[in-house]
């Protein structure tokens, strides 16, 4: 996998370049780096006015999933415990928010809330019937 150039390589290119020692196509070809590379350097310095890599902590667009709404959720289901994934939603889109399936079950199990029925709850008397009976299913 390719690793970024240091950004002591970077400032020494735009150092130069601003020292006016040569273009940004000969100042690639002589710190051994693309042209393109050389030009997206010096825009970005233009654009940020600092020398170094800006710092990407997070990529890709923000999530419509924010505090707020993470604790709306919650106040939801104290309010009524027994919401299924789509009335979630209901109430997400109801408040200007839309989210897919996935990223509703994704945010419900990120809060540590359960969205299963609850085991606790007493076995059903009828038994069913399955291979421990001994019996085999269709005729030979």
């Amino acid at each position: 996998m390719a690793h970024p150039y240091s950004d002591d390589l970077r400032c020494k290119l735009l150092e130069a370049y601003e020292a006016g020692a040569g273009s940004l196509r000969e100042l690639a070809a002589q710190f051994r780096v693309s042209w393109g590379y050389s030009k997206k350097i010096r825009a970005q310095q233009v654009r940020t006015g600092q020398k170094e890599r800006p710092s990407q902590l997070r990529h890709g667009p923000e999530s419509r999933v924010t505090k707020a709404v993470k604790e709306s959720l919650r106040s939801w289901l104290r309010q009524q415990p027994d919401l299924s994934l789509a009335e979630l939603r209901e109430q997400l889109e109801a408040a200007g928010v839309r989210v897919s399936r996935s990223l509703g079950g994704h945010v419900v199990q990120q809060l540590g809330l359960r969205r299963k029925k609850n085991l606790s709850t007493p076995k059903s008397r009828i038994r069913k019937k399955g291979a421990a009976d001994g019996k085999r299913g269709g005729t030979r």
